[in-house]
């Protein structure tokens, strides 16, 4: 079921004086037919920890089965919004830096959208990469030469030093690194609404949703990563909807459903009902909508490079910082 059609057929049983429990039932019989539409893969195994000591969180198979099933979709365009305005910020944090970029790499593929908000004057050439073959085969053209890789943003196929603009190995020294991901309080209305009917109704909740980096993490992990000179910033987007199908049926078409290993795959119907309920009775707006709040974090961060500003020294400064108490005191050049 369309989000389109979803919406009319919630404005439908809205409406009306009172939907049976049968109405209800196929309503949400279809609904959740579609969210379980998405192919997922049947195996499944804990969070472990990899060779390189870094906990395996994500199951990057099931991403990428999410992503093409995303991408398959005829009217996958409608679910972009949110991709075209994060990527309009991202770009508007590349100008804000006064220099230009002959070579860069977008990780975010073929639906970041962040290539075709910038113009040949700052970047030169870009690479998109995406896990998904069929999301690189519907980038957007731009205004300068795009050339797609096949690749997995964790594994990347480029040598180190290679690019002016992305990420740590493969960014030239003092190329700079510009991020954005969602941030810990992204749907927390949704999240909160299926721990609670979860807990009412069948004792107990799992985890639904992606687990998110707190913005107190990012200056840390990206000092790990070797970046210097930190801008870490937050933004709030917040999309209304008609009700809790369309938020999850959207976020399906985005390609953004959870592929957690420890996620549970299966929603009762009972406890999305009582989730609906308690998602418009919790934040539900006046006209009947809710709204999905998604957190964005940006970052930069800079590759080292001799050229770049150093810290001073330890033990070289020439003021106290008990003589900051006297700044802006009058001083008395009377002698008696």
């Amino acid at each position: 079921m369309s989000s389109a059609v979803c919406r009319r057929v919630l404005q439908t049983v809205g409406s009306a004086p009172a939907a049976s429990s049968g109405s209800w039932s196929r309503i949400v019989s279809s609904c959740c037919s579609r969210l379980r539409a998405e192919p997922r893969n049947e195996a499944r195994r804990g969070m472990s920890v990899s060779g390189r000591g870094n906990m395996n969180v994500f199951n990057r198979e099931m991403k990428k089965r999410q992503k093409n099933w995303a991408a398959s979709l005829q009217d996958g365009h409608h679910y972009d919004y949110l991709r075209d305005e994060v990527g309009c910020r991202v770009a508007d944090r590349v100008y804000d830096i006064a220099r230009t970029f002959p070579l860069a790499l977008d990780l975010g593929g073929g639906k970041s959208h962040i290539a075709e908000h910038l113009s040949k004057e700052v970047v030169e050439r870009v690479f998109l990469t995406d896990v998904s073959e069929k999301t690189l085969k519907q980038t957007r053209q731009s205004e300068m030469p795009v050339y797609r890789v096949l690749a997995d943003e964790e594994f990347l196929p480029f040598k180190e030093n290679t690019f002016d603009l992305v990420i740590h190995q493969v960014l030239k020294p003092d190329g700079v690194f510009i991020g954005a991901m969602v941030g810990g309080e992204t749907l927390y209305e949704l999240r909160c609404s299926l721990q609670l009917a979860e807990t009412e109704r069948e004792g107990g909740f799992s985890p639904h949703i992606s687990p998110y980096t707190a913005v107190t993490d990012l200056g840390n992990l990206l000092g790990q990563a070797g970046f210097n000179m930190l801008t870490v910033d937050t933004d709030e987007v917040q999309v209304h909807y008609p009700g809790i199908f369309e938020v999850m049926t959207d976020l399906q078409g985005m390609g953004e459903s959870n592929c957690a290993w420890n996620r549970r795959s299966l929603l009762h119907r009972d406890t999305i009902l009582a989730a609906a309920a308690i998602y418009k009775e919790m934040y539900g707006n006046e006209d009947g909508s809710i709204p999905a709040t998604f957190e964005i974090l940006y970052m930069i961060g800079w590759k080292p490079h001799e050229s770049q500003a150093k810290p001073a020294k330890r033990g070289s400064a020439t003021a106290s910082f008990g003589d900051l108490s006297k700044i802006g005191q009058p001083t008395n050049t009377n002698k008696s």
